[in-house]
């Protein structure tokens, strides 16, 4: 089992200095005058083993960055905010019993997580049981519609069509699409041959690999013959270091283009400046983009994590929905689950990458998108998409 209880130094000494301390500290901070009956407690579930704990980490990150803050400018409803780190170790099974762990032993206000959709629609039935609320801040697949899942999370609506409208202009339109063998790459790249169809780009061929797969050289036979120009890629993790290391070994970047649904930051520390040169991908937010709110916030992350600290895509958006939670607690005066689940949405709110709001008909957030190429080892804004508003998750906006 891998869950750990953490109390800062601050609690602590919160809980030393009494009741008198906590009145006073309500009224030197009127936003949380309402003292909370018990400290708002969240779960942070995340994979910090088995394939994507790179990941994990990032979105681990985020949702401590956000508690950090949020405690260091006097906590919410007179009380500083505690977390539970738990492991999905990747596994969906993992993940269930993580989460029943988090409501039912922890008795967790809400969970951050976890990564993929598997784990997601895992303890789905377990989260709509306990009515806690889940964050989550993953870009999937779509077709999420639940009162007690929340997500900041880029639809295929807000990847898939900026970015293969741009290659077909501008990169190649012969396609070959791989991806790891579960639902949000399946999902993609239907949305991709939709998105092909109407740009003029033809799908030559598809193929999905399994978790761990470490030799990559039959696909690579397929990609070569087929004769497409570009790679579409799906593939998540570990498996998509290897992929590119074993695509750049064959001599294929020279042949045919990468296109990277999912490639960030995280991505290129795994790479060689060789190996990532040229990569495309689309994203909610880069370290590299130049607009002040970006810099602001790749400072003060490897302020706070050290100057080395990869600060990515999925840091950015774990760290956004957290602060969305807490404004939903502040907007409720409350921490009841219900009340929080209401007011949560509807905001809109400044991030690093411009102005986000969280949508009432479908609990998505509206997310802003850019298109980038990796050269020299960094990530080069080409396109600034904007915002880009999905289709509703549910069938009542």
């Amino acid at each position: 089992m891998f869950t750990d209880t953490i109390i800062s130094p601050q609690r602590r000494r919160l809980l030393q200095l009494g009741s008198a301390s906590l009145y006073a500290g309500a009224l030197a901070h009127p936003l949380f005058a309402r003292a909370a009956s018990k400290p708002i407690k969240i779960g942070i579930l995340q994979p910090f083993s088995g394939g994507l704990e790179a990941l994990g980490e990032q979105g681990f990150q985020g949702g401590k960055m956000a508690i950090d803050e949020l405690n260091e400018a006097g906590g919410l409803l007179g009380q500083k905010v505690e977390f539970v780190r738990a492991d999905t170790k990747t596994d969906p099974k993992t993940a269930v019993e993580r989460a029943q762990e988090l409501i039912r032993r922890d008795q967790v206000d809400a969970i951050l997580g976890p990564l993929t959709s598997a784990e997601r629609d895992a303890i789905r039935p377990t989260i709509e049981r306990a009515k806690v609320p889940l964050l989550y801040a993953t870009d999937y697949e779509g077709g999420t519609c639940s009162r007690y899942i929340t997500c900041f999370s880029a639809l295929p609506a807000a990847w898939v069509d900026p970015l293969i409208t741009y290659s077909s202009k501008n990169v190649g339109k012969k396609l070959y699409l791989i991806g790891s063998d579960y639902i949000w790459p399946k999902r993609m790249n239907e949305a991709v041959r939709k998105s092909a169809g109407q740009n003029g780009a033809t799908i030559l061929g598809e193929e999905y690999v399994p978790f761990g797969i470490k030799d990559y050289s039959s696909t690579l036979r397929k990609i070569e013959s087929s004769g497409a120009d570009t790679l579409v890629v799906s593939v998540v993790g570990a498996d998509a270091i290897t992929l590119i290391k074993q695509f750049q070994g064959a001599g294929l970047k020279q042949k045919v283009r990468i296109l990277f649904f999912g490639f960030s930051e995280n991505y290129l520390a795994g790479l060689s400046t060789q190996e990532s040169e040229g990569i495309v991908t689309v994203s909610s937010f880069t370290s590299t983009l130049q607009k002040p709110e970006a810099v602001a916030f790749v400072k003060k992350v490897r302020e706070r994590f050290g100057p080395q600290t990869i600060v990515s895509n999925n840091l950015y958006a774990h760290y956004y929905l957290t602060k969305l939670y807490f404004g939903g607690v502040q907007r409720a005066n409350s921490s009841d689950k219900e009340k929080v689940t209401d007011a949560m949405l509807d905001q809109t709110i400044p991030t690093a990458n411009g102005d986000v709001h969280l949508r009432a008909g479908d609990r998505h957030a509206d997310l802003n998108t850019v298109i980038s190429v990796a050269k020299t080892g960094k990530l080069e804004l080409l396109q600034d998409v904007g915002r880009v508003v999905a289709p509703s998750q549910c069938s009542k906006a």
